[in-house]
């Protein structure tokens, strides 16, 4: 195609999940609550271990940023899908739909970093126990998420970048409620071979590199586990990775179905199935961590408590 004939696009169209407006209806009520859920249990997450010193720990300091990445991570999806039903548009502007890659990207590398690094603290915990707080100093905690935050923005940067390079012609309509990279990569009428490319081999790289450390983890933990003598033992030491491997679990099994593939085999099935780790895994993480966890019921007890009190007096 002659690309002076090219129609230059200067928003793309979000038609959502289903794109039938009485189901998109249900949907906005649905992803409001989920939303709103999403924000309340991560915020309490991270107030809870901000206001007991006993949690002030190098497993609750990297709970502490997953919480707040999953505030972030769905704020970067779900404002705006729920902005454009109420105003009746599915419009978002090109600049706005590159911010929102950028952001995405960044933000699911750095789940996947936090739990590779959530992994390796509960390594050390149950296999080297003597030695945890020498290993699991808080200047290595700091640098640990720090080092996590600068890979994932040049990541996210990088592939940015490439995207903006791209021309999209005429067909700006995008099956999806946000701006997911890989259907965006389709609507191109350029060549998107070296997109396709940095995403199987950086993006690649990114993405098993966390994946690696947490099955290799997951490797020593339970080699240490099975050689405890008694049943009590194992019990609980599997007790304290049980919520980690459920949101491992929950992560990587959709991430895995989804992108792990070329961008041209992107289908509505996989629009449904980014749900699980846009939507569903920040709205459990709160539930999964505080529920499975003594010591953070506990707070979250004296917490509510303690506001119940304050408001009666």
């Amino acid at each position: 195609m002659d690309r002076d004939n090219q129609t230059r696009v200067t928003e793309f169209l979000l038609l959502g999940l289903s794109g039938k407006p009485e189901q998109e209806d249900v949907l906005f009520g649905l992803f409001l609550w989920m939303y709103l859920i999403i924000i309340i249990g991560n915020f309490l997450i991270i107030l809870a271990i901000s206001y007991d010193s006993h949690l002030h720990t190098p497993m609750y300091f990297f709970l502490a940023n997953l919480s707040c990445v999953d505030i972030c991570f769905s704020s970067v999806t779900i404002p705006k899908m729920l902005v454009n039903h109420m105003l009746g548009s599915e419009s978002i502007s090109y600049v706005e739909c590159m911010i929102q890659i950028y952001f995405f990207i960044t933000f699911i590398n750095m789940d996947g970093f936090l739990l590779s690094v959530m992994a390796y603290d509960r390594y050390v915990a149950i296999c080297s126990p003597l030695h945890y707080t020498m290993i699991m100093r808080p200047k290595l905690c700091v640098l640990l998420v720090a080092i996590s935050w600068v890979i994932t923005n040049l990541h996210a940067l990088l592939h940015t970048l490439l995207m903006v390079q791209l021309t999209f012609c005429s067909n700006n309509a995008v099956h999806h409620f946000f701006c997911d990279p890989y259907p965006i990569l389709k609507l191109s009428c350029s060549d998107t071979f070296i997109n396709d490319l940095v995403v199987f081999t950086v993006g690649g790289l990114i993405f098993l590199t966390p994946f690696t450390c947490i099955i290799v983890s997951y490797g020593y933990i339970f080699s240490k586990v099975l050689k405890l003598p008694s049943v009590q033992g194992i019990r609980k030491a599997l007790s304290t990775c049980g919520s980690h491997l459920t949101v491992v679990s929950l992560f990587y099994g959709a991430i895995l179905g989804v992108y792990m593939r070329p961008s041209s085999s992107y289908s509505v099935q996989d629009t449904v199935a980014t749900v699980m780790f846009t939507v569903v895994t920040p709205l459990v993480n709160p539930f999964i961590y505080s529920l499975r966890n003594r010591d953070m019921k506990g707070v979250l007890r004296k917490l509510i408590t303690r506001f119940y009190n304050n408001k009666k007096s």
